[in-house]
């Protein structure tokens, strides 16, 4: 195929990867998920997993120098098979979402298969592609949306048409590899996914990137085991009937706007410095300490404002993903699924540029704070009863808003598949919509975040030339 800025980027070959052997007895016995008559292992999805099927698969992915193979086909089959032992491990993702209607009462439901039908494995070439085109500027090249598979399919999309919860494309570039992953949103969050990848990186650098060896999974193998068992509140019916003929009813496709991306690093002297600052002018009236996060997520909305040049009066929003895993009792560790909501923040443009870094820190602190267990659980009781889905048009409102998800826990950078660690993380086109900004562990680590931020080309033009702003973010290396 054609790169979307010229460049090509050939398919070498595309193929199914199924889990390399069977999950284990006591895994399929003991994860407490349901089983049909036909004995596939089935997972019923929560309120969480189903208000996310309406939105794109998640498209992470990581650039990595290029390993001193003796060629790509041995890195691509090296990769292939350590995939088919990750998969082994979380062997719900070589399954296919199915859908149930019910003629009877108008309801339909959706769950997951554990069928092992596979994951789908793309290698591709971009021969033209290098490195520098990617992370030497702060503009991300269009090229890398092609870096995925899956592209622009909504979560209900593989219900309807048998798609993979699950895909991956190994890119080999002029001077670098990059491993793009696709994955179904209503399956896993950004806790799931990199879980995952982070699986998967472990088994290949502890397998020396060697194929055809033991299926057996690296039994020092540092990451969690992952969890299945869906968490549901005690009065939830499961599998939950949602009031739709069919599941097609569901989806709603968002108009795409223009957008041009841009990946700001801010350094983690910047970092300290914001939190300081917001604190600072908060330390009066403020009940609990503004985050490093919500500090640099302050500053990036109010220079949106002004790049946007919404009139003072005009209202905004900032939609923030915050994490139910650690706020909610009997999520344990590693549990695969959903455990997100999205917090809400509201000012007008005005408050937001007299008002000052602190107080709109403070904004988005207390819509975090906002949750606690006994809301959540009121919050998936109240769904179950009037079920609501998230758009993407509606998080990004027309160019007023901004949305933020993804976090800058995630073990990006210790991605190493056994030849050197992570150069840049990049996404896809998923979800990609005027004010969506995903934020991520600086490459430097330590206390420096990153965001990808997508937004109007004329307002990233003037973000990008907004010295209060830029003062913060460093410059990539030419």
């Amino acid at each position: 195929m054609e790169g979307a800025n010229g460049c090509g980027i050939h398919v070498v070959s595309q193929r199914m990867v199924r889990p390399l052997t069977p999950p284990p007895a006591t895994m399929m016995n003991g994860n407490g998920c349901h089983r049909r008559k036909e004995e596939v292992e089935v997972i019923h999805l929560t309120p969480w997993d189903l208000r996310l099927i309406s939105i794109d698969y998640i498209q992470k992915g990581i650039l990595l120098p290029k390993p001193p193979s003796d060629g790509d086909n041995d890195l691509v089959n090296a990769l292939e098979s350590s995939f088919a032992r990750a998969l082994r491990l979380f062997y719900p993702f070589a399954g296919r979402l199915a859908s149930e209607e019910r003629a009877g009462d108008g309801t339909v439901s959706v769950f997951l298969r554990c069928t092992g039908e596979g994951a789908e494995f793309v290698h591709a070439v971009a021969p033209e592609v290098a490195v520098a085109d990617i992370v030497s500027s702060l503009y991300t090249p269009p090229v890398v949306w092609d870096f995925y598979p899956l592209a622009l399919v909504l979560g209900a999309d593989a219900a309807i048409e048998r798609l993979p919860v699950l895909a991956v494309q190994v890119t080999v570039l002029a001077d670098g590899v990059f491993i793009g992953m696709t994955l179904n949103h209503s399956v896993g969050d950004g806790t799931a996914f990199w879980h995952f990848f982070n699986a998967w990186s472990e088994i290949n650098r502890a397998a020396g990137g060697g194929v055809g060896i033991s299926a057996d999974l690296p039994a020092d193998l540092s990451t969690p085991p992952p969890v299945f068992k869906r968490w549901f509140p005690e009065t939830c019916p499961v599998p939950i009937p949602m009031p739709f003929r069919k599941l097609e009813d569901i989806v709603r496709r968002f108009e795409r706007t223009a957008v041009k991306e841009c990946f700001f690093t801010f350094p983690a002297a910047s970092v300290k410095k914001l939190k300081a600052r917001a604190n600072g002018e908060m330390a009066c009236s403020a009940t609990a300490t503004i985050s490093s996060l919500q500090a640099v997520l302050a500053h990036f909305w109010r220079a949106v404002c002004r790049a946007r040049r919404l009139p003072p009066e005009h209202g905004t929003l900032y939609s923030v993903v915050v994490g139910c895993r650690g706020r909610m009792n009997g999520i344990p560790p590693g549990y695969v699924g959903n455990a997100l909501v999205f917090g809400k923040a509201e000012a007008t443009a005005g408050e937001i540029e007299e008002k000052g870094l602190g107080w709109t820190a403070w904004l988005l602190n207390r819509a975090v704070a906002s949750f606690d267990e006994a809301t959540m659980r009121e919050s998936l009781e109240r769904w179950v009863r009037e079920p609501d889905f998230t758009y993407m048009d509606n998080l990004s409102s027309a160019g007023t808003a901004l949305v933020t998800g993804s976090s800058p826990r995630f073990d990006v950078f210790g991605n190493d598949f056994g030849w050197g660690k992570p150069l840049a993380v990049r996404s896809g086109s998923g979800n990609k919509a005027d004010g969506k900004a995903t934020v991520f562990e600086g490459p430097e680590r330590g206390g420096s975040i990153s965001l990808e931020v997508c937004i109007a080309p004329d307002a990233l033009e003037r973000l990008v030339a907004d010295q209060e702003f830029m003062d913060s973010v460093s410059t990539p290396a030419a």
